[in-house]
C-alpha cells in the first residue's frame, strides 16, 4: 500500500509535465499528469471516484487518459495494476482489430462470403440467407441468427455455427453473438495460418507495450475470439487512445483510419431508448454510446470507452451486477468536470484524490479472530452427499489469531486448501468443478459464536465468492455465493455431517 500511495502522489504532484515512467510489467507507461493541467478538476474527479466506491459495487480499476495522458489511475486492493483481468466481450473489439489489420494486408474482405473460408464445415444443402452471410455481417452482429449456439471452448467451432439455423436475412436483423465473433477469429486463422493472438502480438499488442497477453483456446486451438482476452487496465487504456488518435501510435500507423471510423461508426441499429447505453448502434464489434462515445465492452463491467468529443478514453475492470449504473456515474458526474481548457492547479485537491485512489479497497471478511465453537470443530472432517458443487467434503483448522483459519475442501475428487487471511488477504490457488484453476485471494472471520465467514477473490477475474459455515450439532450448513455470474447467483446450501 505504501509503494500505491508514493505512485499516486508521484503521479498526482511530479508529473504534470508528462514524463514517462516503466509501466506495471516495464515497458514504457502512458505519460501521467495532474487532472487541472488536462482540463479536469481534481476536486470532481475525487466526488467522482467517492461515489463510485459507495454506489457501485464492486468496481476493480479505473484509469482516465486525457489528452493522451493518464491523470487518474486507482485499483481496488486486491486487484492491482500488474495482474491481468479477464475481458469477457471486451475481447471481440480486438478480434475486430485483427480483422480490420488482415483486410489491410489483402488477406480478405469484408464482403467476402463466410462458406468461403470453410468448404470443409459447410450443411451439404446451405440455405439461401446461410449462403448470403458476409464477414461484415459477423462484424455487425447481423447474420441473421435468431438465437446462439454454445460459445463453450469445447463446443464452439465453425461447423456448429454453419449448421445453425440463419432465418433472417443477413445485415437486417440485430442479435449479439459470441459464436459470430469467434469466427471472425477463425478466419483470419484460416487466412494467415496464424492464431488472432499470435497475429494481433507483432502487430498490435507489442508496439502498444501490452506484455503478455493471453487469449483462451477452442478446444479446436482457434482464439476465442468473443472472450477469454486477459490483459491489464493500461493495457485496455492504450487500446482506446489507439483508437482515440484513428490507428495511430508513435507516428506509426497500427491499423487503417479507414477502418477505425467504419468500426467505431454506427454500422446497425439495436434499439431506440435515449437512455440506455446499448440502444445507441452497434459498429464492428464497438458498442456506439451516449455523448458522441463508443466502447467495447465485457460482461460485468469491462470497458474501454472512448470519448473523442472529450478527446478522453476510461478503462475500467470491475464485477458488476448493473452494467449501466457505472456509464450513468460517468455521464453524471465526470462528463460536466472534463473543461477545454488547462485549470489553476490544486494542490490540496489533488493530495486528497491521491489519497483516496491508493486506498481503494474491496474489504476483507470483517468479524472475529475466533469464537466459542472454533476448538470443538477444528481439525473434524464434514462430508456432504452427492451435490452439483462437486463438494465432497470440507475441514476447518481454526489455527490462531495469527495464522488464521485453513479450510481444505475436497472439490470433484481434488483436496484444496485455502488460507484465510485475518484482517486481510492471503493468495493462493483453487478450482471450483467445472471451472480452470485460478489465482485467488482469500480473507476470514467469525461472524457470530457458530459461523465462520470466508471471503473469496478470484483477483485475475470479475468474480468475488463468499462462503459462510454454520457449525451446529454436528453438521455444518455451508452457503456458497458469487457477486456475478451467467447463471443463478442466488445462494447455494449444503448440509454436510461429521464423520
Amino acid at each position: 500500500m505504501k509503494q500505491l500511495t508514493a505512485f499516486c502522489f508521484l503521479t498526482i504532484l511530479v508529473l504534470a509535465s508528462g514524463v514517462q515512467t516503466a509501466g506495471a510489467g516495464g515497458s514504457p507507461a502512458l505519460p501521467r499528469s495532474t487532472p487541472e493541467a488536462q482540463g479536469i478538476s481534481s476536486a470532481a474527479l475525487l466526488g467522482f471516484i467517492e461515489a463510485a466506491d459507495q454506489k457501485i459495487d464492486s468496481l476493480h480499476s479505473f484509469m482516465l487518459v486525457r489528452h493522451g495522458k493518464v491523470v487518474a489511475e486507482g485499483w481496488w486492493s486486491p486487484y492491482d495494476a500488474r495482474t491481468p483481468h479477464e475481458m469477457y466481450s471486451l475481447s471481440k473489439s480486438f478480434t475486430s482489430t485483427a480483422v480490420g489489420m488482415a483486410v489491410a494486408e489483402g488477406k480478405l474482405s469484408i464482403d467476402d462470403e463466410v462458406l468461403k473460408f470453410f468448404p470443409e464445415d459447410a450443411p451439404a444443402e446451405p440455405g439461401a440467407n446461410l449462403k448470403a452471410m458476409r464477414v461484415r455481417d459477423l462484424l455487425t452482429m447481423s447474420t441473421g441468427n435468431q438465437d446462439e449456439t454454445s460459445s463453450a471452448p469445447d463446443k464452439i467451432s465453425a461447423k456448429s455455427f454453419l449448421a445453425h439455423p440463419v432465418p433472417h436475412k443477413p445485415g437486417t436483423h440485430f442479435k449479439y453473438n459470441t459464436p459470430a465473433t469467434f469466427m471472425q477469429s477463425a478466419i483470419v486463422q484460416k487466412v494467415t495460418g496464424q492464431t488472432v493472438l499470435d497475429y494481433l502480438r507483432p502487430r498490435l499488442f507489442e508496439p502498444l507495450g501490452i506484455e503478455n497477453p493471453a487469449w483462451a483456446p477452442s478446444s479446436q486451438g482457434i482464439s476465442l475470439g468473443g472472450y477469454g482476452l486477459s490483459i491489464r487496465t493500461e493495457d485496455i487504456a492504450r487500446f482506446g487512445q489507439l483508437y482515440l488518435q484513428k490507428g495511430k501510435w508513435h507516428g506509426r500507423q497500427l491499423i487503417p483510419a479507414t477502418w477505425v471510423e467504419m468500426a467505431t461508426a454506427r454500422q446497425m441499429s439495436n434499439g431506440s431508448n435515449p437512455a440506455s447505453d446499448w440502444d445507441q448502434g452497434y459498429g464492428f464489434q464497438f458498442w456506439r454510446s451516449r455523448h458522441g462515445a463508443y466502447r467495447g465492452d465485457g460482461a460485468f463491467g469491462q470497458y474501454c470507452l472512448v470519448m473523442p468529443e472529450q478527446d478522453a478514453v476510461i478503462a475500467i475492470t470491475s464485477g458488476l451486477k448493473d452494467m449501466q449504473a457505472v456509464l450513468n456515474l460517468i455521464w453524471e458526474r465526470l462528463l460536466p468536470a472534463i473543461q477545454p481548457r488547462k485549470l489553476p492547479q490544486d494542490r490540496a485537491a489533488q493530495k486528497q484524490l491521491a489519497g483516496k485512489l491508493a486506498s481503494l479497497a474491496i474489504p476483507p471478511a470483517r468479524g472475529s479472530s475466533t469464537s466459542p465453537v472454533a476448538s470443538r470443530v477444528s481439525g473434524r472432517k464434514f462430508t456432504f452427499s452427492s451435490n452439483d458443487q462437486k463438494l465432497d467434503s470440507l475441514a476447518i483448522d481454526t489455527g490462531s489469531s495469527s495464522t488464521g483459519v485453513t479450510l481444505t475442501l475436497r472439490l470433484d475428487g481434488r483436496e484444496q486448501r485455502i488460507q484465510c487471511g485475518q484482517g486481510g488477504w492471503t493468495k493462493s490457488r483453487l478450482q471450483f468443478a467445472g471451472s480452470p484453476e485460478r489465482a485467488v485471494t482469500s480473507s476470514g472471520a467469525w461472524i457470530s459464536d457458530d459461523t465462520f465467514s470466508a471471503k473469496l477473490c478470484f483477483y485475475e477475474t470479475p468474480y468475488v465468492v463468499n462462503m459462510k459455515l454454520r457449525f451446529a450439532n454436528g453438521q455444518v450448513f455451508y452457503d456458497r455465493e458469487a457477486n456475478v455470474g451467467f447463471g443463478s447467483t442466488k445462494p447455494v446450501q449444503l448440509v454436510g455431517r461429521t464423520e
